[in-house]
């Protein structure tokens, strides 16, 4: 059972102060997902890879292949845990249409600094849903979408669209998207209480440079309003816990820039770099990089490594000498890096289910947080943890 925190803003129950690092978990699982859906499944992202260490050639805009996949993710660090299964199974229709549907569930169980330091450990279940069409006619790509998620004190909604257009004889591909989404924010004490919308633009182009490479640049814009925090996370002023205080608007802006080239038949090397900036004054660098290399026509195997960096928001304080209009303690507000390596392995059962075939994925990646003026106030020290992220996939196509 959850016991009551003293103050009387703190969840019943427990301090949902890791929301935020608990959705960054959701959005990779979610990015998971969301390459299946535009690559063919759960097994489009061993599709990258194959396309990364093997000759490139212009090809027409095709529709997603018919695919199953099941999926099962465990994360563990900072003292939270979250596991849960994810599926999706795409069909397409008249060879014009390809319909998706795809869920997964995080059972999330938190017992992160922030949880241990301000009242008791907690266990809480999110659900979401999927749902996605896709239309193909002549060179161009037409991608409609529906996500939900549900969970006791939070729901959130979307709508999305995404076009692509291949261009140069199908050297380049242009695209762009954009996504509305509307969440409803609450507290189990209280109910819903207060509502966050948000508005994302995407542009991209990638171009086939040679038969051995490929570069992509994309851009993303996104604007949020309304109740942009935790109703249970606390700040600290000269050592005493005061509410969350966060603007009720942020715009961001994200530039990232992909390239993937092969050095020979079977080997490959991938390139990322991501800049992200916002109103809240938070600058972040994302790069990494990767080497895949196939075990003949069953086996593709890849390596990587990333390294995030990041500054502070401007009204981040670890413990604020003052009262000031906005305040926050979160630690994914601070300044933090967070190193990170991981592999993933790739397993193709040519034609074992009647003739179609039946892939096994596997991942692992490990990393480490360490925050610069976020500090454990059981210890004054500044705080840092390691986490790891393990994932299985079967998927199979018919």
């Amino acid at each position: 059972m959850k016991a009551r925190a003293a103050a009387p803003w703190h969840k019943e129950a427990a301090v949902a102060a890791t929301k935020a690092f608990i959705a960054s978990l959701r959005a990779s699982i979610r990015r998971v997902l969301s390459n299946a859906a535009r690559l063919g499944g759960l097994g489009g992202l061993s599709g990258l890879l194959i396309g990364a260490i093997t000759p490139l050639a212009a090809r027409a805009v095709e529709l997603p292949a018919d695919q199953a996949e099941a999926m099962l993710h465990a994360y563990k660090g900072g003292g939270v845990t979250a596991t849960g299964p994810a599926l999706l199974v795409r069909k397409s229709l008249a060879d014009k249409v390809s319909i998706s549907g795809s869920t997964y569930v995080d059972m999330v169980s938190n017992a992160s600094i922030d949880v241990v330091t301000t009242a008791s450990p907690f266990r809480e279940t999110r659900t979401s849903y999927d749902l996605g069409l896709d239309y193909v006619v002549r060179d161009t790509s037409i991608k409609l979408g529906r996500s939900m998620s549900r969970e006791p004190d939070y729901t959130a909604d979307a709508l999305s669209l995404d076009l692509s257009q291949e261009v140069f004889g199908n050297m380049s591909t242009v695209s762009m998207g954009f996504t509305r989404a509307w969440d409803k924010v609450g507290r189990k004490d209280t109910g819903f209480f207060d509502q966050a919308r948000h508005w994302q633009y995407r542009f991209g182009l990638t171009q086939v440079l040679s038969k051995t490479w490929t570069g992509s640049v994309n851009f993303e814009a996104v604007a949020d309003d309304g109740f942009l925090g935790s109703p249970y996370r606390v700040a600290r002023v000269f050592g005493a816990a005061v509410p969350e205080r966060n603007p009720r608007t942020r715009s961001s802006r994200a530039l990232t820039f992909r390239s993937a080239y092969s050095l020979a038949q079977g080997h490959a090397l991938r390139a990322e770099y991501r800049y992200f900036w916002d109103t809240w004054d938070i600058r972040a660098h994302t790069v990494e990089l990767s080497y895949a290399r196939g075990f003949g026509d069953a086996w593709l195997s890849e390596i990587f490594g990333r390294i995030h960096t990041q500054s502070a928001a401007l009204f981040y304080s670890d413990n604020a000498a003052g009262e000031t209009l906005y305040l926050s303690r979160n630690r994914q507000l601070s300044s933090f890096t967070s190193p990170g390596f991981g592999a993933r392995l790739n397993y193709t059962m040519k034609e074992a289910l009647r003739g179609h075939d039946l892939r096994f994925s596997g991942s692992l990646e490990l990393k480490q947080f360490k925050y610069d003026n976020f500090s454990d106030i059981r210890t004054g020290q500044a705080y840092s943890h390691n986490a790891a992220l393990l994932q299985f996939v079967v998927s199979a196509n018919f």
